[in-house]
């Protein structure tokens, strides 16, 4: 049996509707506390889609959460991020039991506002799930503090300062998230030391594969899928530890191997292209000017 299309919530209201809150005091912005949160119903969609931003910070005794293939079980406080678009599903038995606060922001709310395009460039609004944001329990007061700060301000007379001092608010939090996101990087060295190991395994297996040729170069989507992570969360480790992104390194290993044929085996700069996925010589060429500062035929006359 095919699985139900997603269901898709288009407005804040409607997502208030759905899930049995009160009317939302702003079209555009509304905060909701977990707990008042009704039971999973049996005939309810459990696939969403939303066409806003939502910010959760989500402590579930007895839920699974899922976001495409990954899922993640929320027994201890996490923050996530989902934008407009994506695709969830939460499942959960009959006690589940909420604890926690969501923020829901339409995009137009940011309209016309710096915010607008500078939210877009937070790379964890891609991360998956199991990249959840793991708070202390100082940065998850910051955090709740900044909510109640934006529930507060939509709920009082709305002024013309209303929006600046929301969007403010959300600036702030979203700074906080990339700094403690920059220090959950640091504080999990171990697993993020083992990601890039297996990264560079698996460029080094996928670079010495005599079927490279007819594979092509990797793609950072393969490579992340491969190393079960989003391809965000690899870019942001990956600047955080190297300084370099996730296609770097690929350009990276793709250099060292041409390097390699180019120092010890005869064969022609075509030749060697064709073997490291390139279709065109003129390509591979341009590539390998531009990380060394020598065409292929340069390099290999240093050595003679």
């Amino acid at each position: 049996m095919a699985n139900p299309q997603p269901y898709r919530i288009k407005s804040i209201s409607e997502f208030h509707e759905f899930r049995d809150l009160p009317k939302p005091e702003h079209p555009l912005v509304s905060v909701y506390n977990f707990e008042d949160l009704k039971y999973l119903k049996e005939n309810e969609p459990k696939s969403l889609i939303l066409d806003f931003y939502c910010i959760a910070l989500k402590r579930h005794a007895n839920a699974t959460m899922r976001y495409g293939q990954q899922e993640y079980d929320f027994k201890e406080g996490v923050l996530l991020f989902m934008a407009p678009g994506q695709v969830f599903s939460i499942e959960g038995n009959a006690d589940l039991q909420h604890t926690g606060w969501s923020l829901l922001i339409h995009p137009d709310f940011l309209w016309n506002t710096p915010l607008a395009q500078k939210i877009k460039q937070y790379e964890y609004f891609g991360y998956s799930v199991h990249e959840a944001l793991h708070l202390s329990d100082k940065e998850e007061k910051m955090i709740i503090d900044i909510i109640k700060n934006i529930q507060q301000e939509y709920q009082s007379n709305i002024d013309k300062f209303s929006q600046d001092v929301i969007i403010a608010q959300i600036e702030l939090l979203l700074t906080y998230s990339e700094r403690f996101y920059n220090r959950q990087f640091i504080t999990r060295k171990i697993s993020s030391h083992q990601i890039l190991a297996r990264l560079e395994k698996l460029l080094e297996d996928y670079f010495s594969d005599d079927s490279l040729s007819k594979k092509g170069l990797p793609t950072v989507h393969y490579i992340a899928e491969n190393l079960n992570v989003s391809p965000n969360y690899l870019s942001g480790l990956l600047k955080h530890h190297t300084g370099q992104t996730t296609q770097h390194h690929i350009h990276n290993k793709l250099i060292e191997k041409a390097k390699e044929k180019l120092s010890t085996t005869s064969l022609s700069v075509s030749e060697i292209a064709f073997e490291l996925g390139f279709e065109h010589q003129q390509s591979f060429s341009k590539l390998f000017k531009t990380k060394t500062n020598v065409s292929p035929l340069e390099f290999r006359q240093s050595f003679n």
